[in-house]
């Protein structure tokens, strides 16, 4: 049987750390200091608090403060001239539209922001469907990646056997959590190498950690993946 492909979307598809991750923390500092009243600097300190003690900043947010998240997703990722700024190597991008499998993208952003970007990229006729933090609530909590137990309800909402689904991310948490819910994993690397950002700042990008199943430098080498074999090479 064919993979399924489940994609990260910034950093795996596309350069976000000198595209995007800027101008979200820019973004969630304002929204921060504007609704809950703060000093810039306490706003930007919360705001790298929460991303550390939950892996987002909007879990935080949500639990302590009331603020909700359709809102503060819709505020926070408005970016204008986002799409100018986005590019994908053309390689990569015909890579993906060759690769034998369905696809599907799945990603802590919201989806109006996912669908633009794949938009920008010319990469929206490629998935056949976006998985997107909206859809990521299990039992009324908000549980994105790397959440194991959001994954195997998403897994089943969608009917995706884990034992074909292969997650190519460039966050090794999320690879993580990918690993404990059955799912295969790749971690792409390409855009770690000058641009580190969030949780793989200083990480060590030789070896294999644990819950990584292949690495890879460019999304084309996919095409060379067996994907059968859960130990992989690079």
């Amino acid at each position: 049987m064919k993979p399924i492909w489940l994609f990260d979307l910034d950093n795996t598809l596309h350069d976000a750390s000198r595209a995007v991750f800027w101008r979200l923390n820019g973004s969630m500092t304002d929204y921060i200091e504007q609704h809950l009243g703060m000093p810039r600097a306490e706003a930007d300190q919360l705001r790298i608090h929460y991303w550390r003690r939950y892996g987002a900043t909007l879990l935080g947010l949500e639990r302590h403060h009331g603020i909700r998240a359709s809102h503060f997703l819709a505020q926070t990722h408005v970016l204008p001239g986002l799409e100018a700024q986005l590019h994908m190597p053309p390689a990569d991008r015909e890579a993906l539209k060759r690769l034998p499998g369905r696809k599907f993208l799945l990603t802590n952003a919201p989806a109006e922001y996912a669908k633009r970007v794949l938009t920008a990229l010319d990469m929206a006729s490629v998935f056949e469907g976006v998985i997107a933090i909206e859809g990521m609530r299990v039992f009324g909590d908000l549980r994105p990646k790397p959440d194991a137990r959001m994954l195997r309800v998403v897994m089943a909402r969608h009917k995706l056997p884990p034992s074909r689904c292969i997650l190519v991310e460039d966050t090794v948490a999320n690879l993580k959590g990918a690993r404990k819910a059955g799912l295969r994993t790749v971690w792409m690397q390409h855009y770690l190498r000058h641009n580190q950002h969030g949780p793989e700042v200083g990480i060590r990008l030789h070896g294999r950690p644990a819950g990584v199943c292949v690495r890879i430098k460019k999304l084309r080498a996919l095409h060379a993946g067996r994907w059968h074999d859960t130990r992989g090479a690079d």
